[in-house]
């Protein structure tokens, strides 16, 4: 593991699982806590070391796991390329593999639309939906506006957040990344979580110009049980502050 940030884990277990959507990795800190749910973490879009911090931060309370969509970061190549609900039907693919029960899933940006997809295809999976700077805001449902707010954002993000994401751009390429856009553009996250029985979460950044307020209010008020914390930070915040999250997950759960 080659990542420089204070609170990256020391220690973490590496598996991978070959699965019909492709060979997916996943990267586990802590312990099982009886009584306690245990957290899947779905990355961003097409990075997935960034949120190693705040899995660790995570670990301190409960056993986490990062997964890595097929295609992306340390998974393997999918059969062909995947729209948001094959996205989401490769992390339940995952979940019924893995065999933790019931879990709360996460997601960070575009891994909300994934996440949610997954908690929505797989209901006894899931005890509760965390959406964290959810995507992608109605004011920024085309390509050039979705740039338009990144390069907003990128004002407020730590200098050193490019470093850490630069790999696994690399690694999706230009072509798939330029897919992955447009999947998650034609996916609308408001639509699926009216479906989705479990307590939802969700997390925006203060500074965050990817993501307005309103519009993250809106989503926990379209959820059956939804809530909403703003937290410090833009909206990669779990770089800077990777504990942002862990309190209000764990009272979520409590």
């Amino acid at each position: 593991m080659d990542i420089n940030h204070p609170d990256a884990p020391n220690r973490i277990e590496v598996t991978y699982r070959d699965l019909p959507h492709g060979r997916m990795r996943a990267r586990t800190a802590g312990r099982p806590v009886p009584g306690v749910p245990e957290v899947v973490l779905v990355q961003g879009m097409a990075v997935s070391d960034y949120l190693l911090p705040a899995l660790a931060g995570l670990a301190k309370w409960t056993r986490a796991h990062l997964v890595d969509l097929p295609g992306l970061a340390g998974s393997g190549d999918p059969p062909h390329e995947l729209d948001v609900p094959q996205y989401g039907a490769s992390v339940a693919e995952w979940l019924d593999a893995a065999d933790l029960g019931p879990v709360i899933v996460a997601g960070h940006s575009s891994g909300t639309q994934v996440a949610a997809q997954a908690a929505a295809q797989r209901p006894d999976a899931a005890v509760a939906l965390v959406l964290a700077s959810p995507t992608v805001d109605p004011i920024g449902r085309s390509v050039v506006r979705l740039l338009l707010r990144w390069r907003l954002d990128a004002r407020h993000e730590p200098g050193d957040l490019s470093h850490s994401h630069r790999p696994e751009w690399l690694r999706a390429g230009p072509r798939r990344l330029a897919h992955i856009v447009r999947a998650h553009l034609d996916d609308h996250l408001e639509d699926i979580l009216p479906e989705i029985a479990v307590p939802v979460l969700v997390l925006r950044g203060r500074e965050d110009r990817l993501l307005t307020e309103a519009w993250a209010r809106e989503l926990a008020r379209k959820a059956r049980d939804g809530r909403f914390v703003d937290v410090p930070g833009a909206h990669t915040f779990v770089w800077p502050h990777p504990d942002a999250w862990s309190e209000p997950i764990r009272r979520l759960v409590a």
